[in-house]
């Protein structure tokens, strides 16, 4: 099951990393395969919500989400989406922006290419970390039986009865951020903090309409009429509904891009490399990993995931605010993820440990 799910995923970095080698020699090769690492690091906890969504959709939007879900993920936000940032900001065509992103430049050096998607990145910064902070705010404002870090969840779960209440988090967020920047920029990062939250509302509100929650559940009172319209039968949503998903599924994961795609110009300018290293490496491992979750029912077996996914969401968004004042090494983003998938891991095996003791001793006691 392991090889047949990352067969493709090892092919294909075997391949981007012998095109980095004939493209630029060993250099080339050892940025290619740190941009690789940078980004499966980072995105463990995308791989968590994804499957989590994926799960719920019907066999055919899961072939759209790995075909036409990795171009959009490849050539939208790895490729597309810089230059876009940089034709924007230094009112260049299309052409002019490529032909830029080809030249020689640092970080440092004004006009360059990563120098003006790094001045872009407050905007960037701004639109993600409150996508993201919705997401993780309204994760943990739900009600639920099961709570991972309870002494934190559960006084969460009793602020959400408070209507609203993540709306104004975010929004204070929001102009927290816009405090911290430097002077100029504040209207910049308040107009970009609005879109984001504007586009998780709108992404929200048109799954609510189409009877689909932000976990792809359909709602449990919808009538049968409905739920057969939207669903195909198995609780697996198909349609307009399963489009929304789609949707939802796609800027989730456009968000969760935002740090690795700014993170990859510290180590390199070149657009060729971070294709193939963010790109074809790094998105493919994760979309992987993603069907590997789903097929094997990972989620389920492992509960604690959901929220360990959510708290690394949610320390994603701050760092991501923060990085809007000040600079954050993405070394510290990875870790942080890792350590929340990591320790909700361990926290799931130890329950399914009670739980399979607790049954046991159950069954020993009926036998007497």
């Amino acid at each position: 099951m392991f090889m047949k799910t990352f067969g493709w995923s090892f092919a294909i970095t075997v391949a981007a990393l012998v095109v980095a080698f004939f493209y630029g020699g060993v250099e080339a090769l050892i940025l290619c395969a740190i941009l690789g690492v940078l980004e499966i690091s980072l995105s463990f906890d995308n791989a968590v919500v994804n499957a989590r969504i994926l799960e719920r959709m019907s066999a055919f939007w899961q072939r759209m989400f790995l075909t036409v879900g990795i171009l959009i993920a490849v050539l939208g936000m790895r490729v597309l989406f810089p230059l876009l940032i940089v034709g924007v900001t230094a009112s260049l065509n299309p052409a002019q922006a490529v032909q830029l992103a080809l030249e020689k430049g640092g970080l440092h050096e004004p006009g360059s290419y990563a120098y003006l998607l790094h001045e872009a990145h407050p905007q960037i910064a701004a639109f993600g970390g409150i996508f993201l902070l919705m997401l993780f705010l309204d994760f943990m404002f739900e009600e639920r039986e099961l709570h991972w870090l309870t002494f934190l969840e559960k006084p969460l779960a009793f602020i959400g009865r408070l209507k609203g209440a993540s709306l104004a988090i975010g929004l204070l967020a929001l102009l927290g951020s816009a405090a911290m920047v430097r002077p100029g920029r504040e209207i910049d990062v308040l107009i970009s903090g609005i879109l984001g939250l504007v586009t998780y509302l709108l992404v929200r509100g048109l799954g609510d309409l189409f009877d689909v929650d932000h976990d792809g559940d359909t709602d449990a009172q919808d009538t049968e009429a409905i739920a057969k319209r939207y669903t195909n039968g198995v609780g697996a949503a198909v349609g307009k509904a399963a489009f929304m998903l789609f949707l939802y599924l796609e800027v989730i994961d456009a968000s969760f891009s935002f740090d690795g795609v700014i993170g990859a110009f510290a180590i390199t300018s070149d657009p060729i490399l971070i294709a193939l290293g963010l790109g074809l490496i790094g998105a493919i491992f994760v979309r992987s990993l993603t069907v590997y979750l789903v097929r094997e029912g990972t989620l389920d077996e492992f509960e604690y995931l959901d929220h360990g996914a959510h708290w690394a969401i949610g320390a994603l968004s701050v760092i991501l605010l923060l990085t809007i004042s000040v600079e954050i090494n993405e070394v510290i983003t990875g870790v942080i993820g890792i350590v929340f998938i990591g320790a909700s891991f361990v926290s799931s095996l130890l329950r399914n440990k009670r739980k399979a003791v607790g049954e046991a001793a159950k069954i020993q006691q009926l036998s007497k």
